[in-house]
């Protein structure tokens, strides 16, 4: 996943900087200032590795520089969806640790990997560069007319790609949503949901079994994706449709990250960063195919 994220967001994210550089220094140096200072913080708080926090400074700063606006405000930008990702995973993380360290399933001291960065924010980061944008409109899944007039005020492209189109964001903040989902329902529920139930036979399973889920940690993961749905359509002043295609997005990579861990990855064939990856996948596909449906039916 490192290898599928890390060099497409880079390069992205050096082209970026080097066009922003020359189109309007600030962008540029609000882009990579605040996703530094992000990364920072989480060094800070013990939420990530070293490299783990680099890594989320530079699929922070490809989504900031693929989310710019005008007039430009950073605060406008997808920088704050990932701020809600960040915030909702470390005070999730953080909450009830003693038992979950007695039960064997708290997340290391270290905090999370590279590779669990990568598995949680590189979908986003991928749905929302230019080449999936251009993508996206170019094959038809959504005509360029829709994006331009699915949120007011939001643009739908810049030159050289600097700005994401509304369609496309809607699966970036889909997976983004996701993400912070999975994080609060798998910490939640172990804390307060009490014993969970395999999702595919509904039998009773010891806390931390893949693929267990509890009504507690489905609920507050469900909420806590919808938080993050709601910050990001906020931030780019997106419209309702923004806002339930992203949460419901979320919701269902919830229960498909139990479901392919109650699969694949109790066979041994996926590991947890792979079944994460998968996960917000999923949540963007499932934006992508509502999207796709509104927009031919806008059509007819």
């Amino acid at each position: 996943m490192l290898l599928l994220v890390l060099p497409f967001a880079a390069a992205g994210l050096v082209l970026e900087v080097q066009w922003w550089t020359a189109e309007s220094l600030p962008v540029a140096e609000w882009g990579c200032g605040l996703s530094l200072l992000l990364a920072l913080v989480v060094l800070q708080l013990r939420a990530a590795t070293p490299t783990g926090a680099l890594t989320g400074a530079v699929i922070t700063a490809s989504l900031v520089f693929s989310t710019v606006t005008f007039p430009y405000d950073p605060w406008h930008t997808a920088l704050m969806p990932v701020l809600g990702v960040s915030l909702l995973a470390w005070s999730a993380t953080k909450l009830g640790r003693k038992k979950k360290e007695a039960l064997g399933t708290a997340e290391s001291r270290r905090g999370r990997s590279a590779s669990q960065v990568a598995a949680n924010l590189g979908i986003a980061a991928l749905a929302c560069s230019e080449v999936v944008q251009s993508w996206l409109i170019d094959s038809g899944w959504v005509s360029s007319g829709y994006v331009a007039g699915y949120a007011a005020g939001y643009a739908a492209g810049h030159a050289a790609g600097t700005a994401a189109g509304t369609a496309g964001f809607a699966l970036g903040l889909a997976a983004l949503a996701e993400a912070a989902a999975d994080t609060v329902s798998s910490e939640i529920g172990q804390v307060l949901g009490g014993r969970p139930r395999m999702i595919t036979t509904l039998r009773v399973v010891e806390a931390g079994t893949d693929g267990g889920v509890t009504l507690m940690g489905t609920g507050a993961g469900s909420i806590a994706g919808l938080i993050v749905a709601l910050i990001g359509t906020l931030a780019l002043r997106g419209g309702v449709e923004l806002f339930w295609i992203s949460g419901l997005g979320a919701v269902f990579g919830l229960v498909f990250d139990s479901l392919l861990g109650a699969t694949l990855e109790r066979r041994g064939w996926l590991n947890n960063d792979g079944v994460n990856f998968l996960s917000t996948a999923s949540a963007a596909g499932f934006a992508l195919g509502v999207l796709a449906m509104v927009s031919r039916l806008g059509r007819h």
